[in-house]
């Protein structure tokens, strides 16, 4: 009596298993790891850019998913972009429902709102890659550098608290490359604030820090060009001086939890 009892227990528990829904899954267990994530996002937007595009994940049956399932499971990668219609992030990596976990904001900034963001993306999504993705021709970077370069136009009351953090990136990109004047600094200061926003995010956020530095998060900066559509992926060197920087820096945040 006692084995049939034993058997009937198991087989009702493999039963609950096989049925199990998607929100009881452990999301951690079964993600690709971050290269593998990051390769899924250069083959995706290479065939965005050849023009052969998969589109996948946006049919009914991953609708009906996304309204029963935990977003967890799925999304590989979190991407903070700026806001620009001209960069659409899920089309460039050729991604549907619950494959990215996306926030836009202007300039691609990293501030308070945008760090927490992030970090729900790392910690409770689980996506093993983020990426900070500027483009060409941002407007953001484009308006404070005239403005350092006093010949900028007036702004909206709310606009210099938001694009303030774009400021140091391109005075670092001016100091850079005295040889270039006008418009011509204005691609190194996107590159440059694209590594502003890795490293205020990394002075704001413990979490992202401890994750980065326990592997289960890879942080790359990337450039869109609108024109011909590839991403250029920035060194992945830099993302650990700029966190090698940060821990020495006693000014970054501590305690990756809220009190």
């Amino acid at each position: 009596m006692k084995k049939r009892i034993k058997t009937l227990a198991l087989a009702a528990t493999c039963l609950l298993l096989v049925n199990a829904s998607p929100l009881m899954a452990n999301p951690e267990a079964t993600k690709p790891s971050p290269d593998a994530c990051l390769t899924m996002l250069k083959e995706g937007n290479a065939r965005f850019v050849a023009g052969k595009p998969q589109n996948p994940h946006l049919d009914a049956k991953r609708r009906t998913l996304a309204d029963q399932a935990d977003q967890g499971n799925y999304a590989y990668a979190t991407v903070i972009a700026c806001s620009d219609s001209r960069v659409p992030v899920s089309r460039i990596f050729d991604a549907g429902i619950m494959d990215l976990f996306v926030i836009r904001v202007a300039g691609n900034v990293v501030d308070t709102d945008e760090a927490g963001s992030i970090e729900y993306g790392l910690a409770h999504v689980n996506t093993p890659v983020l990426v900070v993705l500027g483009h060409t021709k941002c407007g953001a970077v484009t308006a404070v550098t005239q403005a350092i370069q006093g010949h900028g136009h007036p702004l909206e009351r709310n606009i210099p608290s938001l694009v303030d953090n774009i400021k140091p990136a391109v005075e670092r990109a001016i100091a850079a490359h005295p040889q270039a004047h006008g418009e011509a600094v204005i691609a190194y200061g996107i590159e440059e604030n694209v590594y502003q926003g890795i490293e205020d995010l990394f002075m704001k956020s413990p979490a992202a820090r401890e994750r980065v530095k326990g592997g289960k998060v890879k942080v790359l900066g990337a450039i869109y060009d609108l024109e011909s559509g590839a991403v250029k992926w920035l060194p992945e060197a830099k993302t650990a001086e700029i966190l090698a920087k940060v821990e020495a820096n006693p000014s970054r945040a501590m305690g990756a939890m809220a009190e």
